[in-house]
């Protein structure tokens, strides 16, 4: 497995000046060579003077090559070195780097990048169509791994994060049922921890790290949504009428209570019964009720 480490090179500002001089500098002196031995010579030219000026060519071409030497690194951005098919080292100090120019420079880069998922419809844990979606907030950490260890990181990093959703989608409820249970609509830190967990599980071998990964988008399946909604509804109130019938009966028992300890009348059972009907029929009501004032004696 190739792991990242960092590449040999030399300062690029130092290398760029002196191939310049040189660049400049060779011609100059090859034409003061030509004109000070060759041109003399004549016709009298011979192998010897052929070979130096070859020398001269190879020298200029060598100096030449230097210029592919250098190599800008940019801000949050490496450059992965590999000669002849082996991985070099890679660069990540910003600046100008001279390196073997005859290596191959990979450029990656390790921004923090996002994407988000495309709606995805499955089934929730019980077995009910939702549509969800995730974003995901991830960079290059090894270069060596997210070139050489996967044959394409960033669609690696997409096709990967879309299964963890999947897997997620299918392991959790839509809507809790039990107390304890971790839900996809409540639970949303809960999910987006062990999104997050099970995403960098799948990449650990691409030298990516996922830094967040959160659900933005969850709803049933159209052909059952309106079906769950009335659900919902019907659990709502259910729910708002027992948290009422709880604070009715506590205040019917408070306001007996509260008449027979200061003795402010004295009720016989069926007066109690009356009362407590009477009283948690204007406390559940949802309509504003209507008082009827009796004239008569209390038995009247």
């Amino acid at each position: 497995m190739n792991k990242e480490r960092a590449a040999t090179f030399l300062p690029g500002i130092p290398m760029l000046l002196g191939t310049f001089v040189l660049s400049v500098a060779i011609p100059l002196a090859f034409l003061w060579w030509l004109a000070a031995v060759v041109v003399p010579l004549g016709d009298r030219v011979g192998g010897l003077e052929i070979v130096e000026i070859l020398l001269w060519i190879a020298v200029y071409i060598v100096v030449l090559l230097g210029w592919a030497g250098l190599t800008p690194v940019n801000p949050n951005e490496a450059r992965a070195i590999v000669l002849f098919g082996r991985y070099r080292g890679t660069l990540r100090d910003q600046g100008l780097a001279w390196v073997n120019p005859f290596t191959l420079r990979r450029r990656v880069s390790v921004r923090v990048r996002n994407f988000e998922t495309a709606k995805l419809k499955v089934n929730d844990h019980d077995g009910n169509p939702i549509e969800i979606a995730a974003v995901v907030v991830w960079k290059v950490t090894d270069t060596a791994e997210a070139l050489f260890e996967v044959d394409d990181y960033e669609n690696f990093v997409a096709v990967q994060a879309e299964s963890a959703l999947r897997n997620l989608a299918t392991s959790h409820p839509y809507d809790a049922h039990n107390d304890g249970q971790v839900a996809l609509r409540a639970n949303h830190a809960e999910v987006a921890d062990q999104l997050r967990t099970e995403i960098q599980d799948r990449l650990e071998k691409a030298g990516v790290q996922v830094i967040e990964a959160r659900i933005s988008h969850l709803a049933y399946a159209p052909e059952i949504a309106n079906a769950m909604l009335r659900r919902q509804q019907a659990n709502a109130v259910i729910a708002a009428r027992t948290r009422i019938v709880e604070g009715a009966v506590g205040m019917v028992e408070l306001a007996l209570e509260q008449l027979s300890a200061k003795q402010v009348v004295q009720l016989d059972e069926e007066r109690k019964a009356q009362m407590v009907s009477n009283l948690l029929v204007v406390l559940c009501s949802e309509h504003e009720t209507q008082p009827v004032v009796n004239t008569g004696t209390l038995y009247a």
